[in-house]
């Protein structure tokens, strides 16, 4: 209930906020006996944490330390649930005074209001971004699932503002600090965020994700599609508008005998599908992108209500990131394989 769980074997529930003393999540289902590698759990969120030297990020810094407070006994993972807990050591809640009126342009300010009649102003409380951290914790267990199994999740950014990758390499993104895809296409991305950053403006961008080695058998009939649940959770992740698997959009343009991917002795002779058909994973790689918006946190003058739905004007202060893209990316890559984990383990109760 209250929309803070997620899975059906694999189980995640986040808790916290972005001013309060810490975020955090309870992972129930990882199995019995898996080593848990909590330096890589720590290297996960060094990936996304606030103050990490990302071009374009928020100045706030914070050093998301992981504690694992029960669910394992001496590196494995006991069978009962994992809570992992990180602090906030760097709030400056007094930043976010004036909005404790103010509802600002693009956040959820309004509609948390409108649905709880109180909100927690402070850096947006539940909704703000900070709460992926628990996100990417829990995300990491499911990667050690994952690795048991030779499944491997990787994502980076395609485009970023207007400037796009004309190569994609998903081993590029760890040697290059936007996270791109295309380490030649960082100089631009880097100049079009100073320009942003210069008139107190911000950009979006995509985010293309694959992830290799996933078996042909992996998701539910109708309602749990494993793009469906893909979807779903990505699309939870708050900055995120939209998610096309394969071609995507473009298949719309395309005949079906365009679209169809060529099944042959070998494997497929394409992948216009993304990896899924009829909801269940085919063996192929799967592959998706998602369109980030911009972060809506700026310096520009916006009009804007109060509590009272009185007009007002204001310029969001504090600090924000000129664009999160990059740091979506763990992100995006922490949600796949929470529903890979729990597919996979679920598919294990399917057949004898």
């Amino acid at each position: 209930m209250g929309g803070n769980t997620f899975g059906t074997v694999f189980e995640v529930t986040t808790f916290g906020e972005s001013h309060g003393p810490a975020l955090g999540a309870v992972v129930q289902g990882v199995p019995a006996g898996l080593a848990v590698d909590e330096a890589f759990i720590q290297s996960e969120l060094d990936r996304r944490r606030p103050g990490s030297g990302i071009p374009g990020g928020t100045p706030r810094r914070e050093a998301d330390r992981v504690k694992i407070l029960s669910g394992v006994f001496r590196g494995v993972a006991t069978g009962t649930p994992i809570a992992l807990a990180i602090e906030n050591t760097n709030q400056k809640s007094a930043d976010y005074d004036e909005l404790a009126e103010l509802f600002r342009p693009g956040h959820a300010d309004c509609t948390y209001f409108k649905k709880y009649g109180v909100r927690d102003w402070r850096g947006g409380g539940r909704a703000s971004g900070r709460e992926t951290a628990a996100r990417v914790a829990a995300g990491a267990l499911a990667k050690l699932v994952l690795r048991e199994a030779g499944i491997e999740v990787a994502a980076g950014v395609e485009e970023l503002g207007k400037i796009k990758c004309a190569a994609v390499d998903f081993s590029a993104p760890r040697g290059n600090e936007l996270n791109a895809l295309d380490a030649g296409a960082v100089p631009a991305m880097r100049a079009a965020l100073n320009a942003a950053a210069a008139d107190k403006d911000s950009l979006g961008g995509v985010v293309r994700c694959r992830a290799t080695g996933v078996p042909a058998g992996l998701g539910e009939p109708v309602f749990d599609k494993l793009d469906a649940l893909i979807a779903h959770a990505v699309m939870s992740i708050g900055a995120v508008k939209g998610i096309e698997f394969g071609a995507g959009f473009a298949a719309a343009e395309l005949r079906g005998s365009e679209n169809n991917d060529p099944i042959l002795p070998d494997g497929f002779g394409s992948n216009r599908a993304g990896g899924v058909l009829g909801g269940i994973s085919d063996g192929d790689a799967l592959e998706f992108r998602a369109a980030v918006k911009p972060t809506p946190s700026i310096g520009v003058l916006q009009q804007t209500v109060d509590t009272e739905n009185r007009p007002r004007e204001l310029t969001v202060g504090g600090r924000h990131d000129v664009c999160i893209v990059p740091r979506v990316v763990p992100v995006v890559e922490a949600m796949t394989a929470i529903v890979l984990a729990d597919m996979l383990l679920l598919q294990r109760t399917r057949r004898l």
